[in-house]
């Protein structure tokens, strides 16, 4: 038996990356899943393929910095499969780098609007659903940067730092009715985001900025988003069943010294 069988997992920012990689690995834990993303062609593309294998998978279109598109997706969530018994909040984008005096407010909300206040809306509706339910877990995706600071993402680090304290406290809030809250907190990850909007953008490329992060890792590499998969999909399963609360570092030692 798969360590998710029989539940209905929705996962947001599906179509790619983490978000992705954590739909694989439930499905194969014998997930049914409600893919949610606003990259249409991937994640239908996903959909396809997880059906194609034999599983269980419905996509919808859902921007999570929208209230409606979000209620919206966890209601099909209920309808596709009678219940939803875990979320992964999973979709976020990665700040412009740069120091705090430098940063444009717009730049500053757009990054808290998809980071924080998009993972905030989910949990809301998802806490709803569960909590008429009697049960659920759900798991919000923050980073190594909610633990720590890092130089030039003060917008990124502070969403992040948000997405711990509202998972800590919606997991005090909803413990009694049956409901797990946990954030989980990666370092860099190989994902085409890092690769594009951090390697690629911001640090042009360049070998030895690069070299210098991975660095920073005592087990002396980034990770694959499979590695961050494992650890998401143990903690949405039943095996975590004493597990709420807990910001869990999965940073090859980033966060450690």
């Amino acid at each position: 038996m798969g360590m998710l069988d029989g539940k209905a997992v929705m996962i947001t920012g599906a179509a790619s990356g983490i978000g992705r990689a954590t739909a694989l690995k439930a499905h194969v834990e014998g997930a049914s899943l409600l893919l949610a993303d606003v990259g249409d062609e991937n994640g239908e593309a996903l959909r396809d393929e997880i059906a194609g294998d034999g599983g269980k998978a419905a996509y919808v279109n859902c921007d999570v910095t929208d209230e409606g598109s979000v209620e919206a997706a966890v209601a099909r969530t209920v309808t596709e499969y009678g219940r939803i018994d875990g979320a992964f909040n999973c979709a976020g984008i990665l700040a412009a780098i740069g120091n705090v005096g430098e940063n444009p407010l717009e730049d500053w909300k757009r990054v808290l609007e998809v980071d924080l206040v998009g993972v905030f809306l989910c949990t809301k509706h998802e806490l709803l659903a569960m909590a008429a339910q009697g049960s659920g877990s759900i798991l919000n995706m923050a980073s190594a940067a909610g633990l720590i600071g890092w130089p030039g993402a003060s917008a990124y680090v502070a969403a992040k730092h948000g997405v711990v304290g509202l998972s800590k406290s919606a997991a005090l809030e909803y413990a009694e009715q049956g409901i797990r809250v946990n954030s989980i907190c990666p370092s860099y990850v190989l994902t085409p985001m890092v690769e594009k909007d951090l390697f690629e953008d911001a640090l042009g490329n360049d070998e030895e900025l690069i070299a210098a992060a991975r660095a920073n890792h005592p087990i002396g590499r980034f990770a694959q988003p499979e590695e961050i998969a494992e650890a998401a999909t143990w903690l949405l399963s039943d095996r975590a069943s004493f597990v709420t609360g807990t910001a869990m570092s999965v940073d090859g030692g980033y966060t450690a010294p």
